[in-house]
């Protein structure tokens, strides 16, 4: 598409991890998930890599085409830091106007197919963010919230007294790829808004890494699935 915004996909690493740690620098089928990150924004298209880390073994890498290694302020490398400040400060390493795909490290079973799908539905126009989301237990529908004594229900008030197989399907987010543009992303100052555009994945490809249980059933399930879709 002539004069389109670059695409720089966007790679977040800390080096802090209490459910594995080392977990993003640990081999994932022979490469490191930080790593096979990089590789799917590369082979999405994105014209540079930013890999935002505070982790001393990538801060020290030599350059490379296509990859910039980002270091990450200490106060935006802790456990209890939200992902807008984080996307923020790499903002300032990026061309401006861009367009930003956000890759997790720790989703290695996403797929490129995946990626192109929400790099797809972005291009339309028609959204300010799309994210990938897998299917959830629809039974979350029948909570609600409990002010001063009152019971609220989260969309519907039938939702808690319906039978689980007569709700409607429910979608979570997996943290798997985003796509918004970085001019949009500054003008509001975080990635929610109203215009959120989904692409759905199935359960299967959304593992997201924690653990070191987490790590065996994706490995497990990375071999089963195949021929990789990138090397």
């Amino acid at each position: 598409m002539s004069g389109a915004p670059p695409l720089i996909a966007l790679v977040p690493v800390r080096a802090g991890s209490k459910g594995l740690p080392g977990k993003n620098l640990r081999p994932f089928a022979g490469v490191p998930l930080w790593r096979r990150a990089v590789d799917q924004g590369l082979a999405a298209g994105a014209s540079e890599v930013v890999v935002s880390t505070d982790i001393p073994a990538l801060l020290s890498l030599p350059p490379e085409p296509g990859l910039r290694i980002l270091p990450r302020p200490a106060e935006l490398a802790g456990d209890a830091v939200p992902m807008d400040p984080v996307i923020a400060h790499a903002l300032s390493a990026m061309p401006t106007p861009a367009r930003v795909l956000l890759l997790q490290a720790t989703s290695p079973l996403r797929e490129l197919q995946d990626i192109a799908a929400a790099l797809a539905l972005h291009a339309t126009g028609g959204w300010d963010l799309v994210m990938t989301v897998s299917p959830a237990d629809p039974g979350v529908l029948k909570w609600g919230f409990v002010t001063d004594g009152r019971f609220r229900a989260l969309v519907d008030p039938a939702h808690p007294f319906t039978n689980r197989q007569a709700l409607p399907p429910v979608w979570r987010p997996n943290g798997a790829a985003y796509v918004f543009d970085a001019e949009d992303f500054r003008s509001r100052g975080g990635l929610a808004c109203d215009r959120v555009g989904a692409v759905k994945m199935p359960a299967a490809r959304a593992l997201d890494i924690d653990d070191a249980a987490d790590f065996a059933c994706a490995e497990a399930a990375f071999a089963a699935r195949g021929q990789p879709d990138v090397p």
